[in-house]
């Protein structure tokens, strides 16, 4: 009956949902496996040379696409809706996926590496990137509004293991794809120019790379369709005046007599289009920009990119095994934040996620310093990275998802995504310069001062969370109202 609560309805969707944080891990790990083969395609080229920044830009091009998005989400989330955002999502990914495999669709000539088909391909990865950023901002908004409030935290932190499982999943496609063939060899020659080496595998540069892209279009096209048959949250039907239809969404996962009531709440809230930003003052605004914005600085992207090239330094076995132990360890302790934060709360879990990622960072510096055993910098890779699964990682698109109260969610959750794809490209770019400083005597002086500056920044973000961040377990979306008020 459907005045009678439906658990198994919540989960539908939400499943529907996390589906969005799954391509947002495929779209961004799938360039891992296919940039080698991209960049010998394109060094192939006879109207321009392909250079090292060139490469760089187009493997790192979705980030720009993930900027716009995440910036783009609140107004397409308050205009559009949460559930037609993400529509229009899906469809990016697909598209995406289509025209990343096939660049030369209609314009230009197959299988030819030209400038202008370079410009058409980083076309197609931005646009996916678009869809990344919408879908990392309204995919944890979508399930914040959907869920009972104390199921929220756990429900949300599913985003978050859908994503690392992306990323698994793509490493896993990308393996099976390539299969008995090759990466190419890539070589610099004496005028400093890359070159393919002859006896690289001519199937990897034609075709091995655009499989990995077009890959992504099974679970774009799946998401697309599932996302039309889930409701529209009842928090927007309800802004919209649409009261019966958010009634019936409420019942469906609260029960009718939970629903009633929690609709009132929503009605005292819902004046999404009078409300301006700053109407709570500027201190809730700055606290979800710091949270994106730690999530980032903490160097995790760094560490878990650089991770394989540690691993294979220290010639202690196959170091993609090592990344897949990795990868493994990750998904565990996302699990533990699951099924602690509604136990232990937001708070904690950020704090000693912090503590933990410290100790990691600071064993990485000591290793370096001291040339301790490799052992020891493998160990504190993990320990760093398992901190980083069961705090930041979940726990930061929890609180972005709830912290805001719902008159200003849509602006404020995009303003807080935007400045985490920011520094995404800032950390990114900034930690191989960084990581290769060189002081005479000291060759390893970069390895050092950039775990140590990453273990310093988790200390400081321990503060902050500790000082700064309210504790939302247990709160609903409509208490969020009073306590910036406050």
């Amino acid at each position: 009956m459907e005045n009678q609560q439906s658990k198994m309805y919540l989960i539908s969707i939400v499943v529907v949902a996390i589906l969005g944080g799954l391509l947002f891990g495929y779209d961004t790990a799938v360039i891992s496996g296919a940039e080698k083969g991209l960049q010998a395609f394109f060094l192939g080229a006879t109207d321009f040379v392909y250079t090292d920044a060139m490469h760089g830009f187009t493997s790192s091009s979705a980030l720009i696409g993930c900027i716009i998005g995440s910036a783009l989400s609140g107004f397409m989330a308050s205009n559009l809706g949460r559930k037609r955002s993400l529509v229009l999502a899906g469809i990016l990914f697909f598209l995406s996926a289509l025209g990343s495999y096939h660049p030369e669709f209609l314009f230009f000539e197959h299988g030819k590496p030209t400038y202008s088909l370079l410009v058409a391909f980083n076309f197609y990865r931005v646009l996916g990137g678009i869809g990344v950023g919408l879908a990392s901002a309204i995919c944890p908004m979508y399930i914040a509004e959907v869920a009972p409030s104390k199921m929220r935290g756990t429900l949300v932190s599913w985003n978050q293991f859908a994503i690392i499982f992306g990323q698994l999943v793509v490493y896993f496609v990308n393996f099976l794809i390539l299969g008995d063939h090759t990466n190419p060899i890539i070589e610099k020659t004496a005028q400093g120019v890359y070159s393919v080496m002859a006896e690289s595998d001519p199937w990897t540069i034609e075709t091995g790379w655009r499989y990995m892209f077009g890959s992504e279009a099974v679970p774009a096209g799946l998401f697309a369709l599932l996302i039309c048959f889930v409701p529209e949250t009842p928090r927007y039907l309800a802004m919209c005046g649409e009261d019966q239809k958010a009634l019936h969404v409420l019942t469906r996962i609260n029960g009718l007599e939970r629903a009633k009531a929690i609709l009132q709440e929503i009605k005292a809230t819902a004046e999404e289009k009078t409300e301006r930003l700053f109407t709570y003052g500027w201190m809730v605004i700055f606290i979800g920009i710091m949270l994106s914005v730690f999530q980032q600085i903490v160097g995790i992207n760094a560490v878990l990119y650089f991770a394989p090239r540690i691993f294979e330094s220290m010639n202690m076995g196959n170091p993609m095994v090592q990344t897949v132990i990795m990868g493994i360890v990750n998904i565990l302790f996302t699990l533990v934040a699951i099924f602690t934060v509604e136990k232990w709360g937001r708070k904690p879990l950020l704090i000693y996620g912090s503590i933990g990622m410290a100790l990691g960072a600071a064993g990485v510096a000591l290793s370096n310093l001291w040339a301790l055993p490799p052992l020891v910098s493998v160990v504190s890779i993990m320990v760093y990275s398992a901190s980083f699964m069961f705090s930041w990682g979940p726990i930061c698109w929890v609180l972005i998802s709830e912290i805001f109260p719902n008159t200003i969610r849509g602006a404020a959750v995009a303003i807080a995504v935007a400045f985490q794809w920011i520094f995404n490209f800032i950390v990114s770019s900034t930690f191989v310069p960084m990581y290769n400083m060189q002081l005479s005597g000291m060759e390893n002086f970069g390895h050092i001062f950039a775990y140590a500056l990453y273990g310093v920044i988790c200390v400081i973000a321990a503060i902050f969370v500790w000082k700064m961040v309210p504790e939302t377990k247990g709160k609903t979306l409509e208490d969020m109202n009073k306590l910036w008020k406050k």
